[in-house]
């Protein structure tokens, strides 16, 4: 069992193995481009809610300022899963539990040699053959139109489902997915799902964290 640094613990006691929930986790919340405190406060909710994953991702603030934001967040994080979008040495600093890498970052080997086994790694792809080998799970999409990547190719619920299908790691849907359309990933049999607006944007995020998760449990 491969155990990482930045999950925190009982003194005197290793802390879960990341891998390990990453394994059951159900819901994966993304932050979005907004100000420390709106951020703060979303993760916050996240944590309240149930959520099995934060993923801080952050494409405006200067690099100084993401890590003392994601350091902040390892800390509100607690048990969950604590990932940082992009940044490998942001991660290593800020005690993450991951990193989740685009098409456009660093390969997965590449992260192995700076991160070793101290980060789950986790890669976005459209296919199974765009699946980089060595990545603890994956971001597949995207499921839906969303406006936060207008550009890309929609895969639909199918596209994933096939993904999920040959994957040998865990598939997190990602890309437009709410609360009127996330049972179209579940008839299909897809139990993980990465949300942005559907946390961001609610009234109540709390709640809706509640909602999203017990759809993906049902």
């Amino acid at each position: 069992m491969r155990l990482r640094h930045g999950t925190q613990g009982i003194p005197g006691q290793a802390a879960p193995d990341p891998l390990l929930k990453l394994g059951t986790a159900r819901l994966y919340v993304i932050t979005p481009d907004a100000t420390r405190e709106r951020v703060l406060e979303l993760a916050k909710a996240a944590v309240r809610g149930g959520a099995d994953a934060i993923q801080l991702r952050h494409k405006s603030l200067p690099r100084g300022e993401l890590l003392a934001l994601a350091r902040d967040l390892r800390g509100i994080a607690g048990e969950t899963l604590f990932i940082v979008n992009d940044h490998v040495d942001i991660a290593l600093l800020s005690g993450a539990d991951g990193v989740h890498l685009g098409p456009d970052d660093l390969s997965v080997a590449s992260a192995r040699k700076v991160a070793g086994d101290r980060l789950i790694i986790g890669v976005s792809a459209s296919s199974a053959e765009a699946v980089q080998p060595g990545a603890d799970y994956v971001g597949c999409g995207p499921a839906f139109a969303t406006p936060l990547k207008p550009q890309k190719q929609v895969i639909g619920p199918a596209g994933i489902a096939a993904v999920a299908a040959t994957a040998s790691m865990p598939v997190f849907a990602i890309g437009g997915i709410d609360e009127t359309n996330l049972s179209q990933l579940t008839a299909l049999g897809i139990r993980r799902a990465c949300v942005i607006r559907a946390v961001s944007e609610a009234a109540d995020p709390e709640q809706a964290v509640r909602r999203l998760r017990g759809m993906l449990t049902a």
